[in-house]
C-alpha cells in the first residue's frame, strides 16, 4: 500500500501548489492515502488571526495564474473547509487525511496548546518539527552562526527533547535530523548525538508516538536518508515501531518520490509495518 504522509499545498507559505494538483498527482501514481501537513510556525510567522484583513493568498487579477503566498501560518477555517471539499471531490479515488506540521519552539508551546484546543477535532494527524530555535532558522545559517558544530547540533536536539517533554499533542516526529541538511560542516558524527537521541526516542516511544522517514533526502541529493540510517537503527533498537513515510512534497513533481523504495529500505532495517492515522489513531499496514 503506497501512502504519502507529508504533503504541502498553497496553504503553506513555501508552496503555491493547489491541493487539487497534489491530489491528482498522487492518484496518477497509484497512491492510496495522503495527508496534507501544511505549516504552522509561531514565532517567525504571522498567524492569520493576528490581522483578519491580511490575505493568505494574493492573486494578480490580470493574471489568475500568478499567485504568491505571504509569510503566514495556515488559515485554518479555509484549510479545513477546502480539505472537506477535496474529500467530496476525490474521496472515491483516494483517502485524504487532515494534518498540520507544527514547527514548535519552547517559547511558542502556549500558542500551539491554544491551536490544538481550538482545532484538534478537525485533525487526523500532527507532525512535530523543529524548524528553528529561539526564532533563529537553520536554512539561513542564523542558528549556526558563532557556534561550533557540536554546540548548534546539541542546541537543536536539546530543543527537540524539551519540546517533546512539554508538548504531547503530536503523532510523529518529523525529519529528526533535518539540521544536517543545513550543516555547513556536513553531518555530525553519530557518536556525538547518540545519547541525546536515545533520550528523545525513549520519550517518543513512551508517549506512543513515532517518527517519519522523510524521502526528500533523495531529491535534495543528501548523502544519507532523513533521518540517517544510524538514527533509524537506533530508534528500532530501542523498540521503536511506529513510523510513517512522507515525501515532504511542495510541488507535484515530488509527490510520492521514493515512497515505494522507502518501504523496502525500512523493511531492510527491520521495520515490518508503516502507519497511517485517523483521528490520531495509528493504523498499521504490513510492508
Amino acid at each position: 500500500m503506497l501512502v504519502d504522509y507529508h504533503i504541502h499545498s498553497e496553504f503553506s507559505d513555501d508552496s503555491i501548489t493547489p491541493m487539487e494538483e497534489q491530489i491528482e498527482r498522487a492518484i496518477e501514481l497509484g497512491i492510496k492515502e495522503i495527508c496534507f501537513t501544511d505549516h504552522v510556525d509561531y514565532g517567525i510567522k504571522k498567524d492569520w488571526t493576528e490581522d483578519p484583513l491580511l490575505p493568505r493568498i494574493v492573486e494578480d487579477a490580470a493574471d489568475p495564474s500568478s499567485v504568491r503566498t505571504l509569510l503566514t501560518n495556515v488559515n485554518y477555517p479555509e484549510y479545513f473547509g477546502k480539505l472537506l471539499r477535496m474529500k467530496k471531490t476525490y474521496g472515491d479515488r483516494i483517502t485524504i487525511r487532515n494534518g498540520l506540521e507544527y514547527g514548535v519552539q519552547q517559547h511558542t508551546i502556549p500558542q500551539f496548546e491554544a491551536l490544538v484546543k481550538q482545532y484538534d477535532h478537525e485533525l487526523d494527524f500532527g507532525l512535530l518539527s523543529i524548524h528553528q530555535v529561539g526564532d533563529e532558522e537553520f536554512w539561513t545559517g542564523d542558528f549556526m552562526r558563532g557556534k561550533t558544530q557540536l554546540e548548534y547540533n546539541m542546541g537543536y536536539y536539546e530543543e527537540m527533547r524539551e519540546v517533546i517533554s512539554r508538548f504531547p499533542h503530536f503523532d510523529i516526529l518529523a525529519h529528526v535530523d533535518s539540521i544536517a541538511r543545513y550543516d555547513p560542516c556536513g553531518p555530525i558524527d553519530f557518536s556525538c548525538i547518540k545519547d541525546i537521541l536515545t533520550d528523545i526516542f525513549r520519550l517518543v516511544i513512551q508517549g506512543g508516538k513515532g517518527i517519519e522517514l522523510n524521502t526528500s533526502s533523495w531529491h535534495y541529493g543528501l548523502s544519507d536518508t532523513t533521518p540517517s540510517r544510524e538514527i533509524l537503527q537506533l530508534y528500532r533498537s530501542l523498540g521503536g515501531e511506529i513510523i510513517t513515510i512522507g515525501s515532504d512534497a511542495h510541488t507535484p513533481k515530488y509527490v510520492g518520490d521514493h515512497i515505494s523504495f522507502g518501504q523496502s529500505y525500512l523493511k531492510e532495517l527491520g521495520f515490518d509495518k508503516i502507519y497511517t492515522y485517523e483521528k490520531h489513531r495509528p493504523i498499521p499496514h504490513k510492508i
